[in-house]
């Protein structure tokens, strides 16, 4: 199997996992909003581990992937940015890599 269908299938994955909790969130709470969904995932240590965890991984995944993709050329990159936070980094990040992937591919094709 490629690399590339892996990538695919975890930026899949990405989304249906972490979006099955959000539906979940948005079904059960109280006041469901989403400035109340980042301050419940506050609540705790553990949420503001995980919290911290998460913004130095998306940090480091746009300082990667905005020069990365500038300079393979990857057409409409910049749409990642906003659906990293309106879907998940666990979506955007593996699908960055199938994108990467398949245009590198491409492009030695070509060559």
């Amino acid at each position: 199997m490629k690399l590339k269908y892996l990538y695919l299938f975890l930026a899949i994955l990405g989304m249906c996992y972490t979006w099955y909790y959000n539906i979940q969130y948005f079904q059960t709470a109280i006041d469901p909003s989403f400035l109340n969904f980042f301050a419940d995932a506050k609540v705790n240590f553990a949420g503001k581990s995980l919290s911290a965890d998460l913004l130095v991984v998306v940090l480091t995944f746009f300082a990667f992937y905005i020069p990365d993709a500038i300079k393979l050329k990857i057409k409409y990159w910049w749409i990642l940015i906003p659906l990293t936070f309106i879907i998940a980094v666990a979506f955007t990040f593996p699908l960055y890599l199938y994108i990467r992937t398949n245009t590198i591919e491409k492009k030695k094709l070509i060559e």
